[in-house]
């Protein structure tokens, strides 16, 4: 009686990551597909504080005047969202997410108006002293990286309250965080990304002009990073050249 042939090897390489995610063997972390616990807003809150202060600091030229209209409305907003959504934010409302896309659509149209006016300046051979260009550029960058760090915490997956208090597999991430897939024995039992983790993104975006640990998913999330590096690249350049030309 003949054997049957044995079937043939597969020799294709095999890609280690994907041999490492497949495996039976390594339990990955699931915890921030699960409904978790609810995220406090106060994090968020004082970072647009923050940026309200930094905005209304900028010299004159730099600011639409009157320069404390704009920081007077997103404050009277954020004081809105707190009285409304004082700790936690544990339930979807259209009137909250509307106030907190405006309040967000305040910060980051405002900042860009000075980043515009500023590197129209530098370009220009205006910009004023050293000291006081290079405190008007940080400024900027500051609220742009709080500004994007908001935007990425506000729309990946959806909304914030998605991430917790909806199931997670009905929302692709728009980022994906080192602890998704570490395995169980390594990473923070519960843990789900907050918006301290979106304000990293965004900073790392913005000093080193590339992701750097956090990888875009989306196609959302790939222009806006290359939005916010182009848009910083160009501060810090230009701010950088400028100041050092002056101090000389």
């Amino acid at each position: 009686m003949t054997q049957p042939d044995p079937q043939p090897a597969d020799h294709r390489p095999r890609d280690p990551v994907s041999a490492l995610v497949n495996s039976a063997a390594v339990p990955l972390n699931r915890e921030w597909r699960r409904q978790t616990e609810t995220e406090t807003r106060w994090p968020a809150s004082l970072a647009i504080a923050v940026a309200i202060v930094l905005q209304f600091v900028l010299a004159l030229e730099y600011t639409i005047r009157p320069r404390w209209g704009i920081p007077a409305l997103e404050a009277v907003l954020l004081v809105a969202l707190l009285v409304k959504d004082p700790a936690k934010q544990d339930r979807f409302s259209q009137p909250l997410r509307n106030a907190s896309l405006v309040l967000l659509g305040l910060l980051m149209v405002t900042n860009g108006w000075s980043a515009l006016k500023l590197i129209r300046s530098l370009l220009t051979g205006q910009g004023g002293n050293g000291t006081m260009l290079l405190g008007t550029g940080a400024a900027i960058w500051a609220t742009n990286t709080i500004a994007f760090g908001l935007f990425y915490w506000e729309f990946d997956r959806g909304v914030p309250q998605a991430r917790t208090t909806k199931r997670p597999e009905q929302m692709p991430p728009d980022f994906l965080f080192p602890q998704m897939d570490l395995p169980l024995d390594l990473a923070r039992p519960g843990w789900v990304p907050t918006f301290v983790d979106y304000l990293y993104v965004s900073f790392t975006n913005a000093t080193a002009f590339s992701p750097t640990d956090v990888l875009p998913l989306t196609p959302r999330a790939k222009l806006t990073m290359m939005v916010q590096s182009g848009l910083s690249l160009v501060i810090v350049g230009l701010v950088v050249a400028r100041a050092v030309n002056i101090l000389k």
